[in-house]
């Protein structure tokens, strides 16, 4: 199938990172994006607080590393771009002296990144690449090539909302292993994952009915995981302050709703390589 046919395929079909988008109150989805968020919304309406949450957590991670000399990020799973893009957030605290590579494996998605880069962003600074957090070597092969990566210099990684829809089966905590050999010393890991606290049993059903139907319809069915879960995903790294806690509860920021934090159904947590 060509590139042409492959996105007309995924215009059809329910799309995460559109999905996203529209959670986001972003302009990147369509009717068949819309009608299945809002009948998700009907049975869990906190999604849209964690896509809020989860974004906002994006921006505080991406600050703080650029604040301890990051400048150069590998954003695996960015999904579609909407409110507060890694390269516009970084460009913020530090104009012109960040690079940043982002990747999916969802067609569209880096259809609309490509878009994005070439209108806002710089060529010789900000990329998109369309692989898989699987690929492994093959994908740091392709992040390497685009020589805006040097590996002898700390690098941010950022898998944000991506490895709740990383199957068991497909262990995606060896291959996060895998990534986590190919960061230097002095980089940072960040990662956020849906989390609904084990007493609250309702939330639970919901979150379970709610991953079932992704799975339906997207062919990406979240995955419910235990806080020890999502940690492993951290390894032998050393979780900064304040560790793995709610979204809203990382190095929170103003409007950032910390008295209800476990109502983001997310866990968040940045480590860092020595």
């Amino acid at each position: 199938m060509d590139e042409a046919a492959r996105l007309s395929a995924a215009v059809d079909k329910v799309s995460v990172g559109r999905v996203y988008d529209y959670l986001l109150g972003g302009t990147h989805n369509y009717a068949v994006d819309q009608a299945f968020a809002e009948k998700q919304l009907a049975v869990l309406p906190e999604i849209r607080d964690f896509a809020r949450a989860n974004r906002a957590f994006l921006g505080r991670a991406v600050r703080f590393m650029v604040d301890q000399g990051i400048r150069q990020f590998v954003d695996i799973g960015s999904g579609l771009p909407t409110q507060g893009n890694v390269h516009e957030v970084a460009d913020e605290v530090a104009p012109g002296e960040c690079r940043v590579v982002y990747i999916d494996n969802e067609p569209i998605a880096r259809a609309h990144a490509q878009i994005l880069l070439e209108q806002t962003a710089d060529p010789n600074r900000h990329a998109a690449l369309d692989a898989d957090f699987f690929d492994q070597g093959r994908l740091w092969e392709r992040v390497l090539d685009t020589g805006l990566i040097d590996r002898t210099q700390p690098i941010g990684l950022l898998l944000v909302a991506l490895l709740h829809f990383m199957p068991d089966e497909r262990n995606p905590h060896a291959t996060l292993g895998f990534h986590r050999t190919m960061l230097p010393p002095g980089s940072f890991l960040a990662v956020s994952h849906i989390h609904v606290a084990p007493e609250d049993v309702e939330t639970q059903n919901a979150g379970e009915q709610v991953a079932a139907e992704y799975g339906r319809r997207t062919n990406h069915a979240a995955i419910m995981r235990s806080r020890e879960q999502v940690a492993e995903f951290f390894g032998e790294l050393e979780l900064v302050d304040p560790g793995l806690v709610w979204l809203p509860q990382w190095r929170p920021g103003a409007g950032d709703f910390v008295d209800e934090a476990s109502r983001s159904r997310g866990l968040a947590g940045v480590a860092r390589t020595r």
